[in-house]
């Protein structure tokens, strides 16, 4: 695979999956889309990073689908995170 083709594919992965989080979330007033995006981005890695811990390395090709739920899980816990870390500073 090229890997100009992977980075594209984080990016719209991580803005979906960042985009459907902050819907569920209630934040997405608040977030721009490029918020959305690196959000979404820094889910997937923390999602990809349990999802391998959970289920091993076996787990590491499953397609967008796949990609997409394990990257949307982990950006609704980025997003759950940042918003205790918000309530607590403000």
């Amino acid at each position: 695979m090229n890997p100009a083709y992977g980075i594209i594919m984080w990016v719209i992965i991580g803005a979906l999956a960042g985009w459907i989080g902050s819907k569920i979330m209630g934040t997405d007033a608040r977030q721009g889309g490029l918020a959305n995006i690196i959000i979404g981005i820094i889910g997937a890695v923390v999602g990809g990073f349990i999802a391998r811990a959970v289920f091993g390395d076996s787990s590491s090709n499953n397609g967008f689908i796949a990609s997409t739920v394990v990257a949307l899980l982990g950006s609704i816990i980025v997003i759950g995170i940042w918003k205790a870390l918000s309530r607590r500073t403000a």
